[in-house]
């Protein structure tokens, strides 16, 4: 088989390819580049490593400048990561752009991020940015077992919360900061703090008002998840997780589900957003809908 032969005229019919038909060209391209990366990757087993270099000297010659060695080398990257059968087959439906940024992460991380493109749509900046804050290391270790066995149906509203959630901030004494900060914080990118709780996710109010017995209580924040069908509680504090923190938050959600919460709808969630963690506490809570998550500020 004549590997330069054929490895030009795929390439070069994707350059024509993109100019004709531009709707199709990503598809086209990611898929002509997973070619060529097999058979430099067969032509590198025939004539040895220094085989892509000498491909991409002829190449940029001849097809395009941005055929060098280092984009060659890419392709046949590219195929050994892909034709794993660890990797989601949902990677066709990524762009060129998208897909360079996972190269150098493992198979579950990658899978991560693929589905996040896939379903999400998100562009490639900001596919950079929620690998770069560490969304995926930042998942609870059950939800990464769950998404290792390929368990697409995870079950619960708080599969997908990180920990810690990271929280935009242009405050300068983080030291100093109080609930009431937070709280606007928080609400000044509602649209971010949605998205790094998880899927589903909307907002109801801040401060929300319920009333038990003579007293008025406000809640932090009252979110609704509309993929799981229920109320989500969120109480805001600026100090390590304490057992009295617990007993709020379950006196709310007991008065969601009481009062808001219709028959078609599943339990309230609780979400105790802390500086610092005491899993201790969680350990003995009964409650399993409720939760504790650091913030972190950044």
């Amino acid at each position: 088989m004549n590997y330069y032969k054929e490895i030009k005229n795929k390439l070069t019919e994707d350059e024509i390819y993109s100019k004709a038909k531009d709707y199709s060209k990503e598809k086209h391209r990611v898929e002509t580049y997973f070619e060529v990366g097999k058979m430099l990757s067969e032509a590198g087993k025939h004539y040895g490593e220094n085989i892509i270099g000498k491909y991409a000297i002829r190449l940029q010659k001849e097809v395009g400048k941005k055929y060098n060695k280092r984009t060659l080398f890419r392709m046949r990257q590219f195929y050994h990561i892909f034709c794993n059968e660890k990797v989601s087959t949902m990677w066709t439906q990524l762009t060129w752009s998208h897909l360079r940024l996972l190269f150098s992460y493992d198979y579950n991380i990658i899978n991560y991020f693929i589905k996040i493109v896939v379903t999400e749509h998100i562009s490639v900046k900001k596919l950079e940015e929620r690998i770069k804050s560490k969304e995926y290391e930042r998942l609870p270790e059950e939800t990464k077992r769950k998404l290792k066995t390929n368990n697409s149906k995870l079950t619960v509203v708080t599969d997908y919360i990180k920990n810690p959630i990271v929280i935009k901030s242009n405050t300068r004494d983080k030291e100093k900061i109080n609930e009431k900060i937070l709280q606007r914080l928080i609400l000044e990118d509602i649209e971010n703090f949605l998205k790094e709780l998880g899927e589903g996710f909307t907002f109801i109010g801040s401060e929300y008002k319920i009333k038990i017995g003579d007293t008025f209580n406000y809640i932090d924040l009252l979110l609704y998840n509309i993929k799981y069908r229920c109320y989500v509680v969120v109480e805001l504090k600026v100090v390590q997780l304490k057992k009295e923190h617990i007993g709020q938050i379950e006196i709310y959600m007991n008065y969601v589900d009481k009062k808001l919460k219709t028959i078609y709808e599943n339990n309230t969630v609780g979400i105790i957003v802390c500086l610092k963690d005491n899993k201790y506490y969680i350990e003995y809570c009964s409650n399993e809908n409720i939760i504790s998550r650091e913030y972190k500020l950044m």
